[in-house]
């Protein structure tokens, strides 16, 4: 032993699927806006423990393109929700210098929760040390439809070579561009689908399901997940020999 640690250290970014409002409220004879409620409590929880532990990138699966499905009463509660969480949340994401990102087909939300996403966006730009990433109105299908209009236009304006067959020049074009990739994907209440949640970043992601519902997922449980990361191999296409004989590297 040459006294170096190699404990495997945390994700740089992880990406979270919070999911079982519905459900928590239910089991508890609550309505679901409640369950929304509790679980806004929740995400503060975990934006705080990300950055106790060290995880610079957090990406939530806050509203999909798909939750505009649900019955209205319950989206214009998602909606307030979200304006509330903004306005309470902002003066603490200056505080702690955390930086706010939104992904997704941000335009079509209503004009009240652009404003209020758009004030906390540039409230919180100049921070480059932690990172919040809010997906609203987010589908990956979309996305990845979204990054082909946009490459194309690029091809045609010259700036990309048609013949290109670099991933590196098309992921640019994703609405995570200036983001890592996640390295760890979580998804609450048991479910084990990912539900159209950054199919093209996640690519070689690990995940982690648990049961826990979205508002009793708190610190406890992320670092569960954590340590049930840290004792995976991650190959990457190569072989755990392979992997063996590189030094360990510390996250970014």
């Amino acid at each position: 032993m040459n006294g170096e640690s190699t404990e495997k250290p945390n994700p740089q970014h992880i990406g979270i699927i919070m999911d079982g409002n519905g459900r928590w409220a239910k089991q508890r004879g609550h309505s679901r806006p409640r369950g929304h409620k509790e679980g806004a409590k929740a995400t503060r929880a975990i934006i705080d423990a990300c950055q106790e532990l060290g995880i610079r990138y957090l990406t939530l699966y806050a509203f999909s393109a798909e939750n505009w499905n649900r019955p209205d009463f319950e989206v214009r509660a998602l909606m307030e929700l979200l304006e509330l969480f903004l306005s309470r949340e902002t003066k603490t994401l200056v505080k702690k210098k955390v930086r706010l990102h939104a992904i997704g087909r941000i335009d079509e939300l209503p004009a009240s929760a652009r404003k209020a996403l758009q004030k906390a966006i540039d409230a919180t730009k100049e921070f480059d040390d932690w990172h919040l990433t809010l997906a609203l109105n987010y589908s990956s299908r979309n996305e990845v439809l979204d990054a082909a209009k946009a490459f194309a236009q690029a091809v045609a304006a010259g700036k990309v070579a048609a013949d290109t067959t670099a991933w590196e020049d098309f992921s640019q074009h994703l609405y995570t561009a200036e983001l890592p990739d996640p390295d760890l994907i979580i998804r609450t209440s048991g479910e084990t689908r990912i539900s159209n949640f950054l199919l093209m970043q996640s690519a070689y992601a690990e995940f982690y399901f648990t049961e826990t519902l979205w508002p009793d997922f708190g610190k406890e449980q992320l670092q569960k997940a954590l340590a049930c990361y840290r004792n995976r191999e991650r190959r990457f296409g190569k072989t755990g020999e392979q992997i063996a004989a590189t030094p360990l590297q510390p996250s970014a």
